[in-house]
């Protein structure tokens, strides 16, 4: 009887027990149970509608979809640059007959508006609108204009082999940044020396025109055909006409050196053609990339041709040219008085009519040819952190006929020269040869830092490019202008850029009484530009 009541006893106790562990069991589950309610996993809130615009910008800019699949779209762009120099001026520059050896001032280089878009399958649209080279010394109220203004017509709807366009636009070449987009520029200035003809037959480097492009497989092609527009319209910067208007005012004041000239322009023809050896650019618009800032593999080879017919004139003096026709003046004494009359004959009809057509013989027409060929690289060299190389490399042979010298300088911050130290009185202020007669090789180079160099401020590129000239003006020498400085990348092409430019001066040669013979000396000019491209 004791061992049975043992018995039981043992067995109450372990089924006890069991309860017992049970009843742990479910205290503990409840207790994780209310953890868990307490704490419930984190989750990611719906991106509101604001979010979903600034992710779309980022990635599209102002670009509105017309279409569900995303074919047919509008994009609007803004590029502003704002620039801050100090030029040590070439010597005898003057402002409005002042005499200044240094000039600081604030200036917009540039200020456009873009829209394009491909509105149905077959019609591309794109319109720009803006300023340039406004400082303290433009004029007033200086009007922007439209840049381009072009309707294009793609003949298949989902291939790019060949599109028809015309309007007021780029007709590309001879060279990649003959038509340069501004708001990718690699440095804080295109190579301004590749818009060949720029404000001479047109109008900031775009025609009216017709064109045809297209890409097939990794080539690409742009062929144009403009109605140049006449010299007799160009004005200076105050808006005073340079040249006289009609045609024989206009031929006595040619020398030997080649000009535009002001007969009716006959037709200009351009061409740029390209091959991918990597990815494929977008065509687009005519205007050329300086740099993708590694987010492509992009190595293009280019070549190009500008050519016009008679655009040239110049006077030809290896044989004598004939003086032109004067008055002559008869006097008549009279026997009784003494008293003179004087009489004034004018050159006859005959005599106008025989001198012009001699003087014709000597006016040599010349056709502007302009060939070239370049080379581009941008890549990245270390893709998930940024780094990039760019590299562009280009050559070019312009015939504007003989000794054709064109000084230019951007947005200049002096007006005029009091022609003191044997200085060329066209170069002023920062005003170099950027165009002539001759071959001219330019080389640009960058390289990109990893994205985050400067935490969240961005990142550096800093940058170098050299154009070298030999034109026949300047004896075939080599005219060499040198850019460097560095890009401070904020996000993407919102950037701020230093800039030092090194140029060359020319003074008279006091026994050729050639002004362009000697470099005496060179001149600077720094800058900072604060760009914003969206």
């Amino acid at each position: 009887m004791i061992i049975s009541i043992h018995n039981l006893k043992n067995k109450l106790e372990a089924k006890m027990n069991k309860i017992k562990s049970i009843a742990l069991g479910l205290m503990a589950s409840a207790s994780v149970f209310a953890q868990t309610q307490e704490a419930p996993p984190a989750v990611t809130p719906a991106p509101t509608p604001m979010d979903k615009l600034k992710q779309r910008f980022v990635k599209d800019g102002l670009k509105v979809y017309l279409s569900d699949d995303s074919t047919h779209w509008l994009k609007a762009t803004c590029v502003l640059q704002a620039q801050v120099r100090n030029d040590w001026n070439n010597p005898g520059s003057t402002v409005y007959g002042y005499a200044q050896s240094q000039t600081a001032d604030v200036g917009l280089r540039r200020l456009r508006f873009q829209i394009m878009g491909q509105v149905t399958d077959h019609f591309f649209v794109y319109v720009q609108f803006g300023m340039n080279n406004f400082n303290y010394l433009a004029p007033r109220k200086q009007g922007a204009f439209f840049h381009d203004a072009v309707a294009e017509y793609k003949v298949w709807k989902k291939k790019k082999y060949l599109s028809i366009g015309a309007g007021l636009t780029s007709l590309g070449g001879p060279l990649r940044y003959s038509a340069p987009a501004v708001g990718s520029i690699l440095m804080a200035d295109a190579p301004i020396y590749q818009q060949t003809t720029t404000d001479q037959s047109d109008q900031f480097g775009r025609k009216l025109g017709v064109y045809i492009k297209g890409q097939i497989s990794k080539f690409d092609y742009r062929i144009g055909v403009g109605k140049p527009l006449p010299v007799q319209t160009i004005v200076a910067p105050n808006g005073a006409a340079l040249v006289p208007t009609t045609g024989t005012a206009f031929d006595t004041a040619y020398a030997t050196a080649s000009k535009f000239s002001p007969a009716p322009a006959a037709l200009q023809y351009q061409a740029y053609l390209k091959w991918h050896f990597f990815d494929i650019e977008a065509n687009d618009v005519s205007y050329n990339p300086g740099t993708y800032l590694g987010k492509k593999r992009m190595l293009t080879l280019g070549a190009g041709i500008q050519y016009q017919q008679n655009a040239m004139r110049y006077w030809d003096t290896t044989s004598n040219i004939p003086s032109a026709p004067s008055a002559t003046v008869t006097t008549t004494a009279n026997t009784v008085t003494g008293a003179v009359t004087s009489t004034t004959t004018n050159p006859s009809a005959t005599q106008i009519a025989n001198y012009n057509a001699a003087i014709a013989k000597h006016l040599v027409n010349h056709n502007l040819l302009i060939v070239g060929a370049d080379l581009f690289y941008d890549a990245p060299v270390n893709k998930e952190k940024g780094n990039a190389i760019s590299a562009y490399g280009a050559w070019s042979y312009a015939d504007y006929g003989n000794n054709y010298l064109r000084y230019n300088g951007v947005m200049n911050m002096t007006n005029g020269s009091n022609g003191s130290q044997g200085v060329n009185s066209k170069a002023y202020g920062n005003a170099f040869p950027m165009m002539g007669t001759g071959n001219t090789e330019f080389i640009q180079l960058a390289y990109k830092f990893k994205n985050d160099l400067l935490k969240k401020r961005g990142t550096l590129q800093p940058y170098i490019g050299i154009q070298v000239s030999q034109y026949q003006a300047l004896q075939y020498t080599n005219m060499t202008v040198i850019d460097a400085g560095v890009n401070w990348l904020i996000s993407g092409y919102h950037k701020i850029s230093l800039n030092y430019q090194s140029r060359p001066v020319y003074e008279l040669n006091a026994v050729t009484k050639n002004y362009d013979d000697i470099e005496s000396a060179r001149r600077g000019m720094l800058y900072l530009q604060y760009q914003i491209s969206f």
